[in-house]
């Protein structure tokens, strides 16, 4: 809840909303089900489209359930890359498996949670696929792989029962000794893991994918065996316009290159999140004509636009080595009341800077809070198109 849901519940018609509620409710279990599950299809929509209005969902199965666009995507992946039979180990809700029988793979899902698995098998039906994707409660790690020609894994990242973040890959759901041994089983796997994947982990010959939806860092995927194509990429969707369907954007690497540094210049890019966990900044810097200020610090240079969907441009109007008091006169006298601040590199944080500034007026800049050459700088800037 915000503060804006928070008043309009004080409002009659906010009265009148949770009287209505607590009597849909009112101690029944089968009613209060019926309103998570309602609520829960609402948050889904962002990820599903219009047919989460028809799924069965949990909290946590819902946060870590693939987005459509890119669970699309890589059944058309897997699907080209001539994979007929697919063991989904550790299925969850089913959006993976989904999106490759959509494609018309045969899937074989394994779920651990027994009303997980019943809502996977759920929206099977629902979605008019439960010839193609069955699902089987029990152990993913005594699944015959041999039965399939390509597995895709999705281990638990959260603790049962509590519901908080394994950060430590060796802790997943199977554990990660069986997740990485999969490709020595089947040639065609694919393992999805968390953004923060370190890159000491990943195995040796595998393709390693960072996907990003309109700036937000999502999920990566190691791709490995036969499917593996390039060392490193970054995956981007966009989405159009009036809800038009999401662009798709790639850039790929050794995810080794170093890109050349210099001065800070009139341009600056700040590079989509999948893009820096990529490792693939260098590539990118290469695209743009442009280099670093910072060898550590992932914002580029260049001396000219160039439009990219690989990064946001900013014009600098300014840079100057860090001060307070230096940077709110100088704000002060352009009559700036309204500051973005991105920072890389930078101990400070935005909320008290914002506060220390005391801004007023009514023009708008954006505060690139950074290191350059080592020096802690701050970049005054202005977005363009």
């Amino acid at each position: 809840m915000d503060l804006d849901q928070l008043a309009a519940l004080r409002t009659p018609e906010g009265s009148a909303a949770l009287t209505a509620a607590a009597g849909l409710a009112g101690g029944d279990p089968l009613a209060a089900a019926a309103l998570t599950q309602a609520e829960l299809r609402h948050r889904a929509v962002g990820k599903f489209g219009p047919a989460a209005a028809g799924m069965f969902l949990t909290r946590a199965g819902l946060e870590q359930a693939t987005r459509r666009v890119v669970a699309d995507r890589r059944a058309a992946r897997l699907r080209d890359a001539g994979v007929r039979t697919l063991a989904d180990l550790g299925c969850g809700l089913g959006a993976d498996a989904l999106a490759a029988a959509r494609a018309g793979i045969r899937v074989y899902g394994v779920e651990a949670d027994p009303v997980t698995a019943a809502m996977a098998a759920a929206n099977a039906a629902a979605a008019g696929l439960a010839e193609l994707f069955t699902v089987e409660c029990g152990d993913a790690t005594t699944f015959d792989v041999s039965r399939v020609d390509g597995v895709f894994c999705d281990p638990a990242r959260r603790r049962a029962g509590t519901g908080r973040r394994i950060f430590d890959p060796r802790a997943y759901s199977p554990p990660w000794d069986f997740v990485t041994g999969l490709a020595e089983r089947v040639p065609r796997t694919v393992v999805k893991v968390a953004p923060g994947l370190d890159h000491a982990l990943i195995p040796a010959g595998a393709e390693a994918e960072w996907v990003g939806v309109d700036g937000d860092l999502v999920e990566a995927a190691l791709w490995c065996g036969d499917l593996a194509e390039v060392p490193r990429r970054a995956t981007l969707y966009r989405q159009g316009a009036g809800g038009d369907e999401a662009r798709r954007h790639q850039l790929t690497g050794s995810g080794a290159a170093e890109a050349p540094v210099g001065p800070a210049r009139r341009y600056l890019y700040d590079p989509d999140p999948a893009v820096v966990r990529a490792h693939l900044v260098a590539e990118l810097a290469g695209e743009l004509g442009a280099t670093l200020a910072d060898p550590s610090i992932a914002y580029l240079y260049a001396d000219r636009p160039t439009r990219t969907p690989y990064a946001r441009c900013l014009e600098v109007t300014d840079v100057l080595p860090f001060s307070l008091k230096r940077l709110r006169t100088l704000l002060r006298d352009r009559r700036v009341g309204r500051v973005e601040i991105l920072k890389r590199g930078s101990a400070l944080t935005p909320e008290q800077l914002r506060r220390d500034l005391r801004l007023t007026g009514d023009a708008a800049a954006s505060l690139v809070l950074t290191r350059v050459a080592g020096a802690p700088t701050v970049l005054i800037c202005q977005p363009v198109d």
